[in-house]
């Protein structure tokens, strides 16, 4: 389950404290969505229930406190500080199963403490229905596959990160996993999971996730979500973090809201849906037409990978763009067991109390994958004349 309040994603953090700078009261909404439709049962949501209720005894320590002080020196002490004072509320958190048995969770809050729910939910989701399944891991199969992997990268020299906690199979999966990543693997670059950054010594990974660029939509107008939203991370953290996410409105929107001074300043791109080779003709075309070299710019790849796939994208990038890669559940839930195909994402928010409610809407360039209402969706699409 949840053992520490650092068993969560860098960019929960990151964002987190963007909203505290520059929203501090705002307010929003996350939504769970099983993309699989499962059928979960009345066993399944008493587990989760007491989870999330032993939730509320996770603080952050001293030790923790000192080390994100050290290890992350764009986030200042005095947000780790704050950070030690909170504690997560599970009365605020809306758990129940409809007619259907599908699962319906929601939390509520201002956006600075909301966004700190999403990732140990959807953690403690996927563990405790592989539980309930009576799913058990053997971990002598998951090494000999994941040794393979590791293998496959040393001698490709394939850079790549862990990005699997949201939809892991367990906790302890996970663990051994990163251990296992440590000892072996030339070219994992870090983990996005702070408490296993902590524990094995590696860099904790992350920038930003669609939810900032999905809040300046329903704020500021899809037309200037992509350029507000970086301005924004800009205003925040000065050039650090980099790698700009680019799907949030599709591919295509974000490729032609990219002006040449955010081409300049930021790192590189983080191509999460569609096509990853079209993309990287796109970008790579961009960035020509705005005079900026491809090639001391970086594409992170992190939509559902395996090491397989992740290198052929290695090959077609080789001389163009440079290119690393984020693999998340081919990492911590290849057991045989068919995973959770589980988000949880902003649904509504306002800039404070006293406003309404603003439906918050992602667009993808994947099939099926656009949250929100049918009728927000379509405005949106044809806000950003996607659909006319």
């Amino acid at each position: 389950m949840i053992h520490t309040i650092l068993d969560t994603d860098l960019y929960k953090f990151t964002t987190s404290y963007a909203y505290i700078k520059l929203f501090p009261y705002a307010i929003g909404t996350f939504s769970f969505k099983d993309r699989d439709e499962t059928a979960y049962t009345d066993k399944f949501l008493k587990k989760l229930k007491e989870a999330v209720n032993e939730m509320a005894q996770i603080k952050l320590t001293e030790n923790e406190l000192e080390y994100m002080t050290c290890h992350c020196r764009f986030l200042p002490r005095v947000y780790w500080e704050w950070l030690s004072s909170f504690c997560f509320q599970p009365d605020k958190i809306r758990i129940s199963l409809d007619e259907d048995h599908h699962l319906n969770i929601e939390i509520t809050d201002h956006l600075y403490k909301a966004t700190l729910y999403e990732v140990p939910l959807l953690a403690i989701v996927s563990e405790i229905r592989n539980q309930t399944l009576g799913n058990e891991a053997d971990m002598e199969d998951i090494i000999s596959k994941l040794s393979e992997k590791v293998n496959l990268s040393n001698e490709h020299a394939l850079s790549f990160s862990e990005f699997g906690t949201r939809r892991r199979f367990s906790f302890d999966v996970q663990d051994q996993v990163i251990g296992y990543l440590k000892k072996t693997s030339k070219y994992c670059t870090g983990t996005s999971n702070c408490y296993f950054a902590m524990k094995y010594d590696m860099k904790p990974m992350g920038t930003h996730p669609h939810e900032w660029f999905m809040f300046h939509g329903a704020q500021f107008g899809y037309k200037h979500a992509n350029y507000m939203a970086l301005e924004n991370w800009v205003n925040v953290y000065d050039g650090d973090l980099g790698i700009a996410l680019s799907d949030t409105y599709t591919s295509s929107v974000f490729l032609s809201n990219l002006s040449r001074k955010q081409a300049k300043l930021f790192d590189g791109v983080r191509c999460d849906s569609g096509d990853e080779f079209d993309f990287t003709d796109k970008l790579i075309a961009r960035y020509r037409k705005l005079g900026v070299d491809p090639t001391t710019k970086t594409i992170i790849f992190s939509n559902a990978l395996d090491f397989g796939k992740a290198l052929d994208i290695q090959q077609y990038c080789e001389g163009r763009i440079r290119c690393a890669f984020g693999i998340g559940t081919n990492l911590t839930n290849d057991t045989g067991f068919k995973p959770s195909n589980i988000v949880m994402k902003l649904t509504q928010c306002k800039m404070n109390a006293n406003q309404e409610w603003c439906e918050c809407v992602k667009l993808s360039d994947d099939d099926g994958k656009h949250i929100g209402s049918e009728t927000e969706v379509k405005a949106c699409l044809y806000d950003l004349r996607l659909q006319l």
